[in-house]
C-alpha cells in the first residue's frame, strides 16, 4: 500500500508567542519549532498500517528550509521517504490553496491512503485534509480514533466519536483520514532510524516542478485573508463570596441576575 502522511511544522505552543507590530502574525524570531502533534499521530498510524498490510510510507511537508527537520524526524520513526514542498510562491497560502498544492504532489507520488492530523495547532482550521480529499475526488473521514483496512485492501473502516456516541464509517480506497488524539501513542525514533534519516535524500519540489502557475498560490490567490491577530483580553480576577452558604448563594443569584444578567 502507498501511504502518505501529511505533516506540518508549527511553533511550540509551550512557549509564550508574541504578536508582531503589524498585528498580522506572530514573531518568528528565536522560537522553537516542532511537528504538529496531531500529525505525529498520523505518522504513527501510517507506520502501523504499513507494518500490518505492507507497502511504504511517504511523509510530505510544505514550508521553508527548517521543515526538513520534521521530515527527517518522521523518517527516523520509520517512514520510507520524505518530500519537501518548498517555494516562496507557496507562502501565505490559505487552507484551500495548501490543499491545491498538496493535490499536485499526491497525484505525482500516488496513494492508497492519505493521513493527516485533524488540525494544526497554530491556525486550528482543520480544513486542509477535507479540502484535499475534495480536490482529489476521494472519500474522507475526519477526526478518527481507529482505522481498520480490509483484507483485500479495497475498503477501510474508520471509527470516530460524535455527540451521540461512536460513528463507524466504511469507505472505498483510496481515501483520506484525519487523525484525532488517542488513536495511538507515537513511537520514539530508534538509533538506526536516526542514522538512516541523516543519510536519506529528501525530494524537494517547487511550483514549476508541480506544474503550478504563477498566481495560483500564495496570499494573493487565497480566499481567506488574516486582517488582525490579537490575544484574548485578560480575565478579571475572581472574587470569593464571604459569609455562610445561604447568604453566599443569595449574593451569587443577585449578581447573576443584576450584574451578569444571565438569569
Amino acid at each position: 500500500m502507498n501511504i502518505i502522511a501529511l505533516i506540518k511544522q508549527v511553533p511550540d505552543t509551550a512557549v509564550d508567542l508574541k504578536i508582531n507590530t503589524e498585528a498580522t502574525d506572530i514573531m518568528y524570531q528565536d522560537i522553537p519549532w516542532v511537528i504538529n502533534p496531531y500529525d505525529e499521530y498520523a505518522v504513527e498510524e501510517a507506520l502501523r498500517i504499513k507494518e500490518k498490510n505492507g507497502g511504504s510510507v511517504t511523509v510530505i511537508s510544505m514550508g521553508p528550509d527548517r521543515a526538513a527537520d520534521i521530515i527527517r524526524s518522521s523518517i527516523a520513526m520509520g517512514a520510507d521517504d520524505g518530500i519537501h514542498l518548498k517555494d516562496a510562491a507557496f507562502d501565505g497560502s490559505d487552507a484551500y490553496r495548501a490543499a491545491f498544492i498538496l493535490s499536485k504532489i499526491a497525484s505525482v507520488s500516488g496513494y492508497d491512503i492519505i493521513l493527516a492530523g485533524k488540525q494544526a495547532v497554530d491556525d486550528g482550521w482543520g480544513q486542509v485534509g477535507p479540502a484535499l480529499a475534495e480536490i482529489l475526488n476521494i472519500p474522507s473521514v475526519s477526526s478518527i480514533l481507529k482505522l481498520e483496512i480490509s483484507e483485500d485492501k479495497k475498503t477501510a473502516t474508520a471509527h470516530r466519536e460524535i455527540d451521540e456516541g461512536l460513528e463507524i464509517v466504511e469507505v472505498p480506497l483510496p481515501a483520506l483520514f484525519t487523525i484525532q488524539q488517542g488513536i495511538n501513542k507515537p513511537r520514539y525514533a530508534s538509533l538506526p532510524g536516526i542514522m538512516r534519516a541523516k543519510k536519506k535524500e529528501i525530494k524537494v519540489f517547487n511550483a514549476d516542478e508541480l506544474g503550478i502557475s504563477q498566481g495560483e498560490t500564495g496570499r494573493e490567490a487565497s480566499l481567506i485573508m488574516l486582517r488582525k491577530l490579537f490575544k484574548p483580553p485578560e480575565r478579571k480576577k475572581g472574587e470569593m463570596l464571604k459569609g455562610n452558604v445561604m447568604s453566599a448563594v443569595k449574593e451569587l443569584i443577585n449578581r447573576l441576575r443584576n450584574e451578569a444578567k444571565v438569569i
